[in-house]
């Protein structure tokens, strides 16, 4: 096999200093006429479920439940000008991994992001920040149009892991020549499966793990400002409401 390097990297809490889904939501929803508080209630029954101890694979799948039955041009169009916002604004991207991101990039190692978030919400961050790729969860399109549903499994823990190999094996490199960057803990399986590692923040427990492993750690940044959201206009050109999420029903034992 080559010494080609790949540095993979997630992205909220890593490349950014929020989490691009919540900022994103929060735009959409404003951009197509809802009040602000329809967006804390759609977050507040996400926060419940995580709160209630579900796991990061199943709010992830409850959170697309807000794009059902949305046009998919339209949510890629709306997440361009979110992410152009936020690069007015500022604050958005954390400037320790990007400058290491840079750094690999200058190195000649292939960029990958690694991400829970989807593929209208990265496209944007991934042609700033120059990624040569993006592996993400695949929410299910149907003729252009959101089912509320999922492609296949989100991409977070042990997925993630799996994309380090497979993202490897494609590009005839070896994981023991690969980097990854994370914030939290459901990121260990992917930052175990590279050669090396470096946490971005994170909390005192993970950051003592990645001591014990002799991972890197780079600073945390401030969170971003609050957005300026679009006006309400959007539902004159007939896009759909959008369904609340509801929490799951209690696991049988």
């Amino acid at each position: 096999m080559s010494r080609t390097r790949i540095a993979f990297f997630d992205v909220d809490g890593t490349l950014t200093t929020a989490t691009t889904l919540f900022r994103f939501l929060r735009y959409y929803l404003a951009a197509q006429g809802h009040a602000p508080h329809v967006y804390d209630q759609r977050r507040q029954r996400l926060k419940a479920m995580t709160d209630m101890g579900v796991p990061r694979e199943r709010t992830n799948r409850a959170y697309f439940d807000n794009f059902r039955g949305a046009d998919a041009s339209e949510v890629e169009r709306l997440a361009r000008e979110w992410f152009a916002s936020e690069l007015r604004a500022g604050g958005l991207v954390n400037p320790y991994a990007l400058a290491a991101l840079r750094d690999h990039r200058e190195n000649g190692d292939r960029v990958v992001l690694v991400s829970g978030s989807f593929p209208a919400c990265l496209a944007p961050v991934a042609a700033h920040v120059g990624a040569d790729e993006t592996w993400c969860t695949e929410p299910e399109i149907v003729d252009g149009v959101y089912t509320g549903g999922l492609a296949r499994a989100p991409m977070i823990g042990r997925a993630k892991a799996d994309a380090v190999l497979l993202a490897a094996a494609a590009h005839g490199t070896s994981p023991e020549h690969c980097a990854a960057y994370g914030d939290h803990a459901s990121d260990l399986p992917m930052l175990g499966a590279a050669g090396s590692a470096v946490v971005v923040g994170g909390d005192g427990d993970l950051r003592a793990r990645a001591r014990l492993r002799s991972w890197r750690l780079l600073p945390a940044a401030p969170p971003p400002p609050d957005l300026p959201l679009p006006g309400p206009g959007l539902l004159e050109r007939g896009l759909p409401e959008l369904p609340g999420p509801g929490l799951p029903e209690p696991a049988s034992s």
